[in-house]
């Protein structure tokens, strides 16, 4: 059974930086595509972030091109997410997924596997 598990998030304040990871286990076969989802209070998730299964190809959402970033640890199962300059609006649970995708959509139904998200809230 494919579990993903996420750590790091927390409260900070704006401007602050926060480091999102990722644990995949259950998972045998070749690297799954990654991504980060997020979902504020009364709104729709939305695609964050997303890395393919070789690490080469990355996919940011506009509002966090140039203060996110995403990285790979296949030796760890890890997928990490570096979050910088953090705004109000970065408030939301932070969702870890893993698809069998070649490239890092930014379409929820392009995963099947998810976690059980991690809270974010940036103070002002």
């Amino acid at each position: 059974q494919v579990q993903l598990a996420e750590s790091g998030g927390g409260l900070v304040q704006a401007g602050d930086s926060l480091r999102l990871s990722c644990t995949v286990s259950g998972w045998t076969g070749s690297s799954m595509t990654m991504a980060w989802f997020r979902q504020a209070p009364g709104k729709d998730r939305e695609f964050v972030a997303g890395i393919n299964r070789s690490g080469e190809t990355t996919n940011f959402a506009d509002a966090v091109k140039g203060r996110f970033a995403i990285s790979r640890d296949d030796a760890k199962n890890t997928v990490d997410l570096q979050m910088n300059a953090l705004k109000p609006e970065d408030t939301a649970v932070y969702y870890c997924a893993a698809g069998i995708v070649w490239y890092p959509s930014l379409w929820a139904t392009s995963y099947q596997y998810w976690g059980q998200g991690t809270q974010v809230t940036i103070s002002s």
